[in-house]
């Protein structure tokens, strides 16, 4: 990915993160990811009362891209941070969406953490869930 697309793509994961729905905590996470033909997907978290019903960033905008025939995700930018403030600090993935992305990742998916479109940090999958559990585990 060239510089310009990785602001591109986190320009759009600030903007989900406006979409979010966190009530509770007041901590809004968005996400947007990159699919292999070119297709952008955003999500934001949402929260529910009942916590374990919450929805991470990350997942909103994967399940979107899949429920939309989408299988591959090529990379994804994440910002989060409290409500009222633009992001001070990464957001990274929790390790449900770590499993989430394994599942749909490319093998050289790119996973972006921005505080904004030219303060980020770019890893690897692999990087972030070493020895990953994925379909070829179970064949």
């Amino acid at each position: 990915m060239s510089g310009r697309e990785k602001q591109e793509l986190i320009q759009k994961a600030l903007e989900a993160r406006q979409m979010a729905y966190a009530p509770y905590s007041h901590y809004l996470v968005g996400a947007a990811l990159l699919t292999e033909d070119g297709s952008v997907y955003q999500g934001g978290n949402i929260e529910n009362a009942s916590y374990g019903a919450t929805n991470c960033a990350e997942r909103t905008a994967v399940f979107k891209a899949v429920s939309d025939g989408k299988r591959r995700i090529k990379a994804i930018a994440v910002t989060g941070g409290m409500e009222g403030a633009d992001p001070a600090d990464y957001a990274f993935p929790c390790g449900i969406c770590r499993q989430v992305l394994r599942e749909f990742g490319t093998g050289d998916m790119t996973l972006i953490v921005a505080k904004n479109v030219t303060d980020y940090r770019e890893f690897g999958l692999e990087e972030l869930l070493p020895f990953g559990f994925g379909g070829e585990s179970i064949k």
